[in-house]
């Protein structure tokens, strides 16, 4: 498991944004496109691809697609 595979799968979930503004230390929710739908798509994607208990309640406490990464490295 590594970041920038990480990076990768969400410029998939983003596909509208510019995939070179979606980095490690960007706001997610800044990205052109988040939605309520983007932040079920990535929940859903932690949870299958990574198999890690990822909540909604997680998602809000995090700020950063870096942040994101920590808490699925942090329960595997």
């Amino acid at each position: 498991m590594d970041l920038q595979n990480f990076v990768d799968r969400l410029k998939e979930i983003f596909e509208d944004a510019n995939p070179e503004t979606i980095k490690p230390e960007v706001k997610f929710r800044e990205i052109a496109g988040y939605s309520s739908l983007s932040a079920f798509l990535i929940i859903g994607m932690v949870n299958d691809e990574y198999n890690v208990n990822f909540t909604g309640d997680d998602l809000r406490k995090s700020a950063t697609i870096e942040d994101i990464f920590s808490i699925i490295k942090s329960r595997r």
